[in-house]
């Protein structure tokens, strides 16, 4: 669902410096006149510390942007080691790669599992960075957010509770909130995997929220018990175990991923200029492939590769021989069946 006002910071970031003043002015009841010279120091002030805010968020956004999904070889040192859940130990952190569609958990720097994710529209993209687990909820009741969206609505309105047993409730039989309105959620079904279909939350199937919050429960060993549990999937009775503290959950936007030895490309589905010959040699310069075989026109024919649903993939070996393109083949982001595609692909030609 669409965050509580989080796409207002968004327009403040893209807003010029008067814009932000006149805002700012709203909010203090305050007319910009020449007459009114203690408005005026006052929105002087305002409007140095909107700047110094405006540039703070820049920074954070280029940032955030340009950080490594946490698969990346130059984060695993090639290797991403894989675990079973150990019950009663913490060190929990859960990943999101958007362009992938990937959510993984890990414990301990290890993968415990990787589950296929539904991301927000072009319109209402999922947050990228930071954010943090703060409670899993079964059955939970949804409070539609002030938004365009819900306002256009003739079924549901601003700020109404909608219960669990409501079926205008879109969240599903769990959720994990991250903050300001940012959730993981219930899909729809498969049809939502691989694709942008909410309004800024990330939607996961419900046998995979599931089992995603019984491990976290083993894993903090949370007050919960196995009954509790059956009877709120069995029921619409609500269940809340808080995470205190939080599960750290980092969103990253990378569309070029050198991971286990392999070049992986995934389309720009946000159109962020992610993808561009540039940022390609870039990437794998950075992850120590020899690119002395690799042709400005080759890079191109890779990136060309990575459109609609479909991610090019191609080892460093092949790379490095100089067969960046022929030795490559293309494959669903995410099949039908949920799973990461990463096999049966198309062999790419020339």
């Amino acid at each position: 669902m669409k965050p509580f006002g989080l796409h207002k910071p968004i327009q403040l970031f893209r807003a010029g410096k008067r814009q932000i003043a006149v805002i700012i002015a709203n909010l203090f009841n305050m007319t910009l006149s020449k007459n009114n010279n203690y408005s005026a120091k006052i929105l002087l002030i305002l409007l140095f510390l909107s700047g110094f805010f405006h540039t703070v968020a820049a920074q954070s956004y280029v940032q955030d942007m340009r950080r490594d999904s946490a698969r990346s070889d130059k984060l695993t040192g090639g290797r991403i080691e894989k675990t079973a859940l150990a019950a009663g130990e913490d060190n929990l952190k859960i990943t999101i790669n958007v362009p992938s569609f990937q959510m993984t958990l890990w414990q301990n720097g290890k993968e415990v599992k990787t589950y296929p994710v539904g991301v927000g529209l072009k319109e209402f993209p999922v947050f990228i960075g930071f954010r943090q687990a703060s409670d899993v909820v079964w059955n939970p009741s949804w409070i539609p957010p002030s938004s365009d969206w819900i306002e256009a609505s003739s079924k549901v309105k601003a700020g109404e509770i909608i219960l669990p047993t409501d079926p205008r409730n879109p969240l599903g039989k769990v959720k994990i909130p991250l903050g300001y309105g940012y959730l993981i959620h219930q899909a729809k079904g498969v049809g939502d995997l691989g694709n942008l279909v909410s309004h800024g939350c990330v939607r996961v199937l419900q046998a995979d929220l599931y089992d995603l919050a019984e491990k976290i429960v083993a894993a903090r060993a949370l007050p919960v018990s196995p009954k509790e549990i059956a009877k709120a999937k069995a029921t619409k009775k609500t269940l809340a175990a808080e995470l205190a503290p939080p599960i750290p959950v980092e969103i990253t936007y990378d569309t070029l991923i050198v991971e286990a030895g392999k070049l992986r490309v995934y389309p720009d589905i946000y159109g962020r200029k992610t993808n561009t010959p540039e940022r390609l040699l870039a990437e794998l310069e950075s992850s120590g492939v020899d690119t002395s075989n690799l042709s400005d026109a080759d890079l191109k024919k890779i990136l060309a590769q990575a459109v609609g649903k479909n991610q090019f993939v191609v080892s460093v070996k092949n790379i490095e021989a100089g067969k960046a393109v022929t030795g490559g083949q293309t494959a669903a982001v995410v099949t039908r069946s949920g799973e990461a595609g990463n096999i049966k692909g198309r062999k790419t030609k020339r």
